[in-house]
């Protein structure tokens, strides 16, 4: 099937809620997050709807020993983050949508009933769901992980724009959300404010949006899944450039650090992680050895890359596709010619 959003026919909504998972060579935990889906004590009906675009590995094999998945194949040319979103919204069936990346594992089976439960209320058009970190991800990566859903606190939560004008900092903290694990209605994500067409944080533009038009948006900790990036040093020092760059497309103003105290920053990070890592169980003593040597160089990297973004020209294709990590997994992907 290669429909665009915009051609591919609209479903009846027949049923409760619709999980919808878009997929590119996930197969590393494709298999985990389908089977935990199954578990999911849920008093309704609900379908999983994974969208492929054009993956190589074991993931269609993984998604086609599972025969109540129904699976969607698109072009990865026709991919887009918000785009095939919107497309699977499309094609959904359920009322409402709960959102998925290939590599977030539930943690409960009462997942599903968590995440879509806030939705019960008319003012309610998003939720937001707790990220937990692998135990064995990199450190800075973890602990970031955990300050920034430590933000929202542990019991449910809504978030609205007051009568004042919300700072850049109030913003950020009201407009924060995350497609890795969400939820929406699907009328409202068709028939008001979709998902922008955007090639990177189509969900922190989502967020942004629906707070400014004056919806609410709900954080569930209750609703919770395992998820952190699998990346190299390399790696992430791209995301972080895609990253902070995106800031800047959505009309962010990222702060402007000179270079010292950026390096200030990072020795503040590297000594901070140290002592964490120190005291962490999740890592053996060859892991914690090893770390207090390597995460170091994570995040000089993350500096180094939010230096660079702050500082390339918008226009400047050859430079931004030189170093962001989106564009290198879309290129590798693609067929020669």
């Amino acid at each position: 099937m290669s429909d665009s959003s915009s051609d591919a026919p609209r479903e009846q909504s027949s049923l409760d809620a619709t999980v919808i998972i878009p997929t590119l060579n996930g197969e590393r935990y494709l298999e985990r997050l389908l089977r935990m889906l199954e578990l999911q004590d849920f008093d309704g009906g609900a379908e999983v709807l994974v969208i492929d675009s054009g993956s190589t590995d074991r993931t269609l094999e993984i998604v086609r020993a599972h025969p109540a998945v129904r699976l969607v194949e698109i072009p990865n040319g026709e991919f887009g983050h918000g785009r095939t979103r919107n497309l699977a919204a499309r094609l959904a069936r359920g009322r409402v949508l709960a959102y998925l990346t290939q590599d977030a594992i539930p943690l409960t089976t009462g997942w599903l009933r968590e995440i879509v439960a806030p939705l019960a209320v008319p003012e309610v058009v998003a939720v937001l769901g707790k990220q937990e970190a692998r135990p064995d991800c990199f450190p800075l990566q973890k602990y970031e992980i955990r300050t920034v859903f430590g933000r929202f606190g542990d019991e449910l939560a809504l978030y609205e724009r007051g009568d004042s004008e919300p700072t850049e900092a109030e913003m950020d903290l009201l407009a924060f959300y995350s497609d890795v694990n969400s939820a929406t209605r699907r009328d409202f994500l068709l028939d008001v404010i979709p998902y922008q067409d955007l090639r990177y944080s189509e969900d922190m533009a989502f967020g942004r949006d629906i707070i400014e038009a004056g919806y609410r948006r709900a954080y569930v900790p209750a609703a919770t899944v395992e998820h952190s990036n699998d990346l190299t040093l390399r790696e992430y020092g791209k995301r972080i450039f895609d990253e902070t760059l995106a800031v800047r497309r959505l009309g962010g103003q990222p702060t402007v650090f000179g270079l010292v105290e950026q390096v200030l920053r990072a020795g503040y990070g590297i000594l901070r992680d140290s002592v964490q890592i120190v005291r962490d169980p999740d890592y053996d003593l060859g892991s914690k050895l090893r770390w207090l040597v390597v995460n170091p160089l994570f995040h000089f990297s993350k500096w180094r890359n939010y230096r660079r973004a702050q500082r390339v020209n918008l226009d400047d294709r050859r430079t931004i596709e030189a170093h962001s990590l989106e564009h290198e997994r879309m290129r590798d992907v693609r067929p020669e010619g």
